[in-house]
């Protein structure tokens, strides 16, 4: 019989792209009558994809397409515009290589595709086709149901971005709690990105469901809210995660086991790891305020210390040479606390997070690491800085109580700049209380990770929501 053959379409940049390939795995691991070919679109001359592309296991299950570069308007800055405009651009050869897979002599049945949440525009080729189109969502359900939700709110009562700068709280249907307007995303609470923020919610909408990186056991109340709430019913959605790559990103350097071989020799979940994602860093006020914090508390520490990238670029942050960080940190910081702590670039996250003797972990609470946290039952202190990050941390300090709050309304403009300096008494009061050996928010945390580890397996939820999904996938071929 021929393989039910799912395109899957991850958008640019590396961020989105670990997960979908993780998702990949797991559905022809899943199932052998399914074929995957991923279509991987790049920001033209970036090579960072490769090295995720390049370590595939390829196999007659898993065909990985490096569509060629488009080139773009030499105006083109990079941002949200750019990113669509590169998307429109790659339609076209979108389709030409999914007519050649529906041809060639190894094809299978085109049977669905599987679009990220920022390509929801490549629907309409999977309407040409006449295949369902799925949506691969890498934030959590109370979030999709909160973007779903506002988009109604701009289209049937008409409201605009003032309106939340208005109110001090909302009632969510996938929330328990009212959200403060703090805690939504910049894109709704800014008018210059309304238009993205409309477009992109009536995408999800056009899916003919939604995958979530996320579980049931985590987030219960949003997930029933999809079938108990009259906006939000009708869009099927199939929570399948925790979909996580836990191997260490392509940098088994001597820093990383140097830092591995250090926390074997502390006390058990007694350091506090403070990391802020691929594109977190900071300018020198708030680093002498987080060395004054961590200094302060008398927590031993691994800290990822990024350098930001030139002012108005894109460009990811890079790694303080050794004579910078001398610099850049309060005078005798390094000698000071070199028994207790260690200040490092690049950090292997997930071997960090997974080690015994981690106890706490400051993070922007970026999807991806709110669900390594609690993979490996490291409570989280609350430090976001842009897109999803403030709503994720409000879910996770007053719905999910896996998390203590260092701040919930910080934030980062598209320009680096950041709405407040935050205080090193706060940051102070976040890393103790992060650290707090028996607090609820760690007994929390602990039952969460051992259901976070059984829902993948088989008879847990995950597991069945990828079985509904599958099923679906494969009845568009046989029918």
């Amino acid at each position: 019989m021929k393989k039910a053959e799912v395109v899957i379409i991850p958008s640019p940049g590396v961020g989105h792209l670990v997960s979908t390939l993780e998702f990949a795995k797991l559905l022809i691991n899943r199932d052998n009558r399914l074929r995957i070919t991923v279509l991987v679109i790049k920001f033209p001359h970036t090579t960072e994809t490769d090295v995720y592309t390049k370590s595939l296991p390829i196999s007659d299950s898993l065909n990985v397409i490096n569509l060629p570069d488009c080139s773009l308007p030499p105006t083109s800055k990079p941002g949200p515009a750019m990113a669509f405009t590169l998307l429109e651009a790659q339609k076209q050869n979108v389709k030409k290589v999914v007519s050649n897979l529906t041809t060639g002599e190894q094809h299978g049945h085109l049977a669905a595709f599987v679009v990220d949440m920022f390509c929801t525009t490549m629907i309409d080729i999977a309407k040409e086709f006449s295949v369902p189109a799925f949506v691969f969502f890498t934030s959590g359900v109370a979030f999709l149901g909160l973007c779903l939700y506002i988009h109604n709110m701009f289209e049937r009562d008409n409201v605009d971005s003032t309106h939340f700068l208005q109110r001090t709280e909302l009632a969510i249907p996938s929330f328990a709690n009212l959200v403060p307007t703090k805690s939504l995303p910049g894109a709704v609470l800014h008018k210059e990105f309304e238009s993205y923020f409309m477009t992109y919610a009536k995408g999800l909408k056009n899916a003919d469901g939604i995958i979530v990186n996320s579980f049931e056991e985590l987030e219960s109340h949003a997930v029933h809210s999809f079938s108990s709430h009259p906006d939000l019913v009708g869009l099927p959605i199939y929570p399948v995660g925790p979909i996580l790559n836990l191997e260490p990103k392509t940098k088994g350097t001597v820093e990383s086991a140097d830092i591995i071989n250090w926390l074997d020799d502390q006390p058990p979940s007694s350091v506090v790891f403070i990391c802020f994602g691929s594109k977190g860093s900071f300018d020198e006020d708030q680093v002498k305020e987080i060395a004054l914090a961590v200094e302060n508390s008398g927590a031993r520490f691994v800290w990822s210390l990024r350098k930001p990238p030139p002012k108005g670029t894109m460009a990811p942050p890079s790694d303080h040479p050794l004579s910078e960080l001398v610099s850049v940190l309060p005078e005798g910081f390094l000698d000071r606390t070199a028994d207790i702590g260690r200040v490092i670039g690049w950090a292997p996250q997930a071997q960090i997070l997974g080690h015994p003797t981690t106890g706490g972990f400051v993070s922007h609470c970026g999807w991806n690491s709110t669900l390594e946290s609690i993979y490996f039952g490291v409570p989280v202190a609350t430090w976001p800085l842009s897109a999803d990050q403030q709503t994720n941390a409000f879910e996770l300090v007053t719905e999910l109580k896996t998390a203590v709050e260092i701040a919930l309304d910080y934030r980062v403009d598209l320009s680096g700049a950041p709405n407040y300096l935050l205080t090193s008494d706060k940051i102070e009061r976040g890393i103790r209380n992060v650290l707090e050996k028996d607090g609820e928010v760690r007994k929390k945390v602990n039952e969460m990770s051992e259901k976070c580890r059984k829902t993948l397996l088989e008879g847990g939820s995950s597991y069945n929501y990828l079985g509904h999904l599958i099923d679906n996938i494969i009845n568009q071929v046989s029918n």
